[in-house]
């Protein structure tokens, strides 16, 4: 070890100027801290009606998985609706191959709000419904598709409310909402092949991160929801987010937390959750991060998801207002927020 060795008079001044230098910026630091706290909150409107009646709608059409009508009579709605709020919708479709080789029909869902500028966000949410209700106390139901109310048309019933708000209110910076398709097609938790390491989840999300619908595709960063409409839900800090985008966590979070929020979003951290946003943040290099809703075992460290996550209970029983509202209340603050 090297010691650089200074005489006494010489590291005296060093320290004086040191805490002076120190106090100075945290003078500074705390005087801009103090004017962002001062800013007033921009809020939006947002409707949760109207959320939810998004979210009833898809499920009405039945479990949308994949190579179904439910699916295609879905996708059907879904453009149309898009189309209806924005100018700029593109549709990325394709083949992708499932765990157990059947190629999958899949579409992606684009609206692109400002396209011509590279100053923007996207939000994201998949709209597929689970073809296994692997995790229900009913065995016998373990092959029974789901209708993912909660997982899947939730967060889709959020963002068309929030595209449905941009095309009355032009956001000043370029906004893409992605519904994703193929997600939730992994793995049976009855089949499980350990010998198999292949990623089966988040088939349309990995095909968008690879093959973006616009060359040499760029956003600041992007959020992802999963999961956001169950009563009472609560969106821990999910792992791979702050691994990404810690920036993009904390801005959403504080957000929420002035909106009242805080028991919704609270400062804690939950488990790694592979998701749709961990392929495009490896993929594109875009910081994404995942809201979605985690319970934290009083026992462990560990989290989970809420009870009735792939179970044939995922209906509009399980969806509430006041949950649609939080989040989508959130998203529409973080957008107005955007320079």
């Amino acid at each position: 070890m090297k010691i650089l060795r200074l005489p006494v008079i010489l590291i005296l001044a060093v320290l004086i100027s040191v805490s002076c230098n120190n106090a100075n910026h945290k003078q500074n630091a705390g005087n801009e801290e103090k004017q962002k706290q001062e800013e007033p909150l921009k809020i939006p409107p947002y409707n949760s009606d109207s959320a939810y009646s998004f979210v009833k709608a898809q499920v009405d059409f039945g479990p949308r998985v994949n190579n179904t009508a439910a699916h295609e009579k879905c996708a059907v709605y879904l453009t149309k609706k898009l189309k209806q709020y924005c100018q700029d919708v593109t549709i990325q479709k394709g083949q992708v191959k499932a765990f157990n080789g059947t190629m999958l029909n899949f579409k992606n869902l684009i609206a692109s709000y400002n396209p011509g500028t590279n100053n923007r966000i996207f939000l994201c949410s998949h709209w597929d419904s689970r073809p296994f209700a692997d995790h229900d106390p009913d065995v016998k139901k373990h092959n029974t598709p789901i209708d993912g109310a909660n997982d899947g048309a939730s967060g889709v019933g959020v963002l068309l409310e929030i595209a449905r708000q941009l095309s009355l209110s032009k956001p000043a910076i370029g906004v893409d909402i992605i519904f994703l398709d193929a997600e939730d097609y992994g793995p049976p938790e009855d089949q499980k092949r350990n010998e198999d390491t292949t990623d089966w989840w988040g088939l349309g999300s990995q095909f968008w991160a690879k093959t973006p619908h616009k060359t040499n595709y760029f956003a600041r960063y992007g959020i992802l929801l999963d999961m956001v409409g169950a009563p009472h839900a609560t969106f821990l800090e999910e792992k791979f987010s702050l691994q990404y985008a810690p920036a993009v966590v904390r801005n959403v979070w504080n957000i929420a937390g002035k909106l009242g929020y805080s028991d919704y979003f609270p400062y804690e951290e939950g488990g790694y959750i592979t998701d749709d946003h961990l392929y495009i943040n490896r993929s594109l290099n875009i910081p994404t991060i995942d809201i979605i809703h985690l319970i934290k075992n009083s026992n462990t460290e560990e989290s989970g998801f809420y009870p009735y996550w792939h179970t044939t209970s995922d209906d509009m029983k399980s969806i509430d207002k006041t949950t649609l509202e939080v989040v989508g209340k959130t998203l529409m603050a973080v957008i107005a927020s955007e320079k």
